[in-house]
This record gives C-alpha cells, sequence and structure tokens, in this order.
C-alpha cells in the first residue's frame, strides 16, 4: 500500500481512524526553515472535528508533536515526523459494522483487495488520515510562503444546489472564516447552514465545491508531459476521501467558449513585465505557471456515511438493512478546506524544489 507522495518534497502519512495515533513523515524539506509547532496547530484546528455545529461532534484536540528533524524553531533538513495521537475515539460504536460494507465505502474493495482491513471509523480509508496532509501542508505553506512569497487559500463555493456569489481575487481569509460552512458569501452561508442542519435532521448528507486560489505564483513551475502541474495538482485533490472532480481556469465550462473567446491574451502590465489579459487557463499552460493565479475546483460527494436505513450486504453475502451509528459529517465541505489548501501547498513546494534543482546554474 503506497502512502507517500512527492518526488523532493516528500510525505509518508501513517496511521489509522482509531488507531493510537495518526501522522507523517515530511523527507526533503530543506533546513534552516523556520517553523513552530503552533504554526504547524493552526492549520490542523481548521482540519479538526467538532470546531461547529455542522460537522462530526468526535472531540479531538488534534495537537501536534514534532518528533524529529527541528531543532530550536528551526528544520535541520533531516526527515520530520509529525504526530497527533488519537484520544476521542470510541471504536465500540462500530462493532455493528465489522462484518457489513457500507454503501460508497472503501469497505468491500479494500476487503477485496487485502482480504483484512480495520473497520472502526473506515481505517486508512477514514478522512482522519489527512491529519498528516494538513500537518506536512503546513510545513509546505512556509516554505511557499518563505521562498516564492506565494499565498493559497480555499473556501466552501458550493453545497448542494446553493452557491456562493464573490470575487475569486478579493476573497480574504477573514471572510472565509466568518462563517461555519466556510463560504465567503454571508448570504450564501446562512443558506447553506440551514441546509446542513436539515439533512443532518433527516438523516441524510449533502456535497458540494471548494474553490482554490493561488497567489504570487512564480512562473516556470511544472513540466510539460506527464509532471504537468495542473495534472499533479488533480492527482493530489483526487486522492482527497470523499472528492469526484477537478478542474482548472475555466474548466468544463471551456467547451461552451470558442478559441477566439477562450484564449488568454499576452500583455504587457505596467512594469513591462508579461502577463496575461484573462485566466480561463487558471494559470498553468501547457503544464507550466505562467505568472498568474493558479485558479481550480474540486468537487466532493455527500458523505457516505448517513443515519438513514440502506441496503447492503454482509461479509456472509447476505443482503441485510444498514442503519450507521456513531459521529459523522453531514457535509464534508467545511473541514475540505484546509484539506484542499494543504494539497495545494505539497504539490507546489514539490514543484518549487524540482524547479530550483533545473536553474541551480
Amino acid at each position: 500500500m503506497s502512502s507517500s507522495l512527492g518526488s523532493i518534497f516528500r510525505i509518508h502519512t501513517f496511521g489509522e481512524s482509531h488507531g493510537p495515533a495518526v501522522g507523517v513523515v515530511i523527507d526533503g524539506c530543506p533546513p534552516r526553515l523556520p517553523i513552530t509547532s503552533e504554526e504547524i496547530q493552526i492549520d490542523l484546528n481548521r482540519r479538526r472535528p467538532g470546531q461547529s455545529s455542522l460537522v462530526t461532534q468526535r472531540d479531538e484536540k488534534d495537537a501536534v508533536e514534532i518528533l524529529s528533524g527541528w531543532k530550536d524553531g528551526f528544520t535541520l533538513g533531516t526527515p520530520m515526523a509529525l504526530l497527533v495521537r488519537n484520544q476521542d475515539h470510541i471504536s465500540g460504536a462500530y462493532d455493528h459494522l465489522k462484518d457489513v460494507y457500507r454503501p460508497s465505502h472503501a469497505d468491500f474493495t479494500t476487503d477485496q483487495k487485502y482480504g483484512i482491513r480495520a473497520h472502526e471509523g473506515g481505517g486508512r480509508s477514514s478522512a482522519r488520515e489527512t491529519i498528516g496532509r494538513v500537518a506536512a501542508g503546513a510545513v509546505a505553506r512556509k516554505l511557499l510562503s518563505m521562498s516564492a512569497g506565494m499565498e493559497i487559500l480555499a473556501w466552501v463555493h458550493q453545497i448542494h444546489q446553493i452557491s456562493g456569489s464573490y470575487e475569486i481575487e478579493k476573497v480574504t481569509l477573514d471572510d472565509v472564516e466568518s462563517s461555519p460552512t466556510r463560504c465567503p458569501d454571508p448570504s450564501a452561508a446562512t443558506k447553506m447552514t440551514k441546509a446542513i442542519e436539515k439533512a443532518r435532521k433527516n438523516g441524510d448528507s449533502l456535497g458540494g465545491i471548494v474553490q482554490c486560489r493561488v497567489s504570487n505564483v512564480p512562473t516556470g513551475l511544472g513540466d510539460p508531459v506527464f509532471s504537468k502541474l495542473e495534472a499533479e495538482l488533480a492527482k493530489g485533490m483526487m486522492s482527497l476521501p470523499a472528492s469526484k472532480g477537478f478542474d482548472i481556469g475555466s474548466g468544463f465550462a471551456s467547451i461552451e467558449m470558442t478559441g477566439s473567446e477562450h484564449n488568454d491574451a499576452f500583455v504587457l502590465d505596467q512594469s513591462g513585465n508579461v502577463t496575461t489579459a484573462s485566466n480561463y487557463s487558471g494559470g498553468i499552460q501547457g503544464g507550466i505557471t505562467n505568472g498568474s493565479n493558479i485558479s481550480f475546483r474540486v468537487a466532493f460527494k455527500p458523505t457516505a456515511t448517513i443515519s438513514s436505513s440502506q441496503k447492503t450486504v454482509n461479509t456472509s453475502g447476505e443482503e441485510i438493512e444498514l442503519e450507521a451509528k456513531g459521529r459523522h459529517d453531514p457535509c464534508v465541505l467545511p473541514r475540505a478546506v484546509p484539506m484542499v489548501e494543504a494539497m495545494g501547498c505539497l504539490i507546489l513546494a514539490d514543484a518549487l524544489l524540482r524547479q530550483s534543482a533545473v536553474n541551480y546554474l
């Protein structure tokens, strides 16, 4: 089973949802990068459960411990191990699922592939695995900020049939964090809150779209063939639990445009630098960044675990009715926001270091 990502800035996540701990080992982080556990904790707090009534009430503090690769506030350049201990897992709540395949979960496919699985909370298939990604993403975020001034911000654009209205380039972190939904449009956020609460009450769940913007992007990141930057971003985003779609720039809307409408004309800005008059490319052309902001979206399905009765089968091949128990998100979107940011940071940090190797002379 592969749990690794990256070529230079590499991560390896570990741990199960209801095991003793989860975490990540970062290999390839440059030395002397100033980073504190408090900075990492900021992103983990945005991901953690129990932060509002709209998400699962599993009460985890998700306190990070830096075990190696760090001294006196600076990275050493050696492997950096980050650990978060599981404290509020109630494994007994999953006893009724030991021999049951939950609809749209990884239970059946994991059993078919490995012949064994950790049924409590989904094991490695749980969104709790993303703690390692978010912790490593915080380190990558600091590297991107200090090395290139890059900033990554994501937010909830749509939940079910409710979409936000705003100017992508003007959204701020304060706008995003002003609502538990993490939608920067106050009116849409209110409607989203009511929709999520209604879904929870009805024993159902909702999906939606996360929008992400990367600012201050240098030119030249990414490769022209198999490691196109949009391909790397797509791989990272589609590896997130519950993700079902990815598009960048104009995305699927481009099919309704002509070439003359869609092409990003090159112009000179006030300083004489080459830029584009539009950004339908989403900041990437030919797999390589052109210096414009990167703009992409990730679609997430409705949470698979719902409390309503569903038809399924057990490991003995018998058809049964399942009513899931336990604490679950009626909508993953609010907590998916820091996960999307983390994956963006990890992909871009690796691309930045790869480009540094190309331009070392």
